[in-house]
């Protein structure tokens, strides 16, 4: 494989196709010939979660047939936060991110939930946190919500 260059961006993004895949990033990706596979199968999964978090302080991997998911989001939007819902199975690349979720250690996948750019867990954890009176100020610490 050659190095890699970045296509022009497209709304502040870099495009790619590595390995059949497609890849948008925040930042240039550069790959080289020595890089090992391994390597850049890492780093595409970490980028294709990281990029979709850099849209909104809080977002949540989700199916449209698990009521869970949309239990947490009313929970989340009760507080006055608009979390982005990114819907696995109405995703082209949805089982893939699955895949990745649960290597992050989602178990279930879904719902997951990140706020912050930081994983926060399931739908235990979520309403753990909300019992506890620590759900809100992650939320406005976030930048979510205001006081």
């Amino acid at each position: 494989m050659h190095g890699s260059n970045p296509a022009s961006p497209t709304k502040n993004m870099y495009k790619y196709t590595i390995m059949g895949i497609k890849l948008y990033t925040i930042q240039p990706l550069y790959i080289h010939s020595e890089t090992p596979k391994a390597l850049i199968i890492i780093h595409i999964k970490m980028t294709t979660v990281a990029s979709l978090l850099s849209e909104n302080p809080v977002v949540v991997f989700s199916k449209t047939t698990c009521f869970i998911s949309h239990s947490i989001v009313e929970l989340i939007r009760k507080f006055g936060a608009n979390p982005m819902i990114y819907e696995l199975d109405e995703l082209p690349s949805g089982s893939r991110i699955e895949r990745e979720l649960i290597e992050f250690g989602c178990n279930p996948s879904v719902p997951a939930v990140f706020i912050g750019k930081k994983l926060i867990g399931g739908a235990n954890e979520l309403i753990s946190l909300n019992l506890q009176s620590k759900l809100r100020p992650l939320l406005i610490n976030a930048n979510a919500i205001w006081m």
